[in-house]
């Protein structure tokens, strides 16, 4: 991802940020298009020089992750539902998560700062 490169994160932190874009990504396309064809609108912002905003945008169906439920992960393996694990990630990945609705557009933002503080990332919903 050249604008975390650019905006001067490290690689370990860059990889981390395009784990996450590629988990949103294929998030929206699984739930907001399933298997009709959309478009994805993906900007990088540099919000400071500490924080780095993607902002994924698409005329889907209405899905916001922040709503979606966590799996429980003290269940064993085999017993486990298949999927949901990359909404976890990404907000353990992320500083600060978004979503709101505004008119048929989900938008999507992701924060991350320059140097990644442990703690879960903040969630908001609009």
């Amino acid at each position: 991802m050249s604008c975390a490169t650019a905006a001067g994160f490290a690689p370990a932190r860059v990889r981390e940020i395009e784990l996450v874009v590629e988990e949103v990504l294929v998030n929206i396309c699984r739930h907001a298009y399933g298997d009709t064809p959309g478009e994805i609108e993906v900007r990088c912002v540099q919000a400071d020089p500490e924080h780095l905003l993607v902002e994924f945008i698409d005329s889907g169906n209405p899905f916001n992750i922040l709503t979606s439920p966590i799996p429980e992960l003290a269940v064993e393996l085999d017993e486990r539902q298949v999927g949901g694990l990359g909404i976890p990630l990404i907000r353990a990945m992320m500083d600060k998560v978004t979503y709101r609705r505004e008119g048929n557009r989900n938008i999507l933002c992701v924060t991350a700062q320059l140097v990644r503080r442990g703690a879960p990332a903040r969630l908001s919903s609009r």
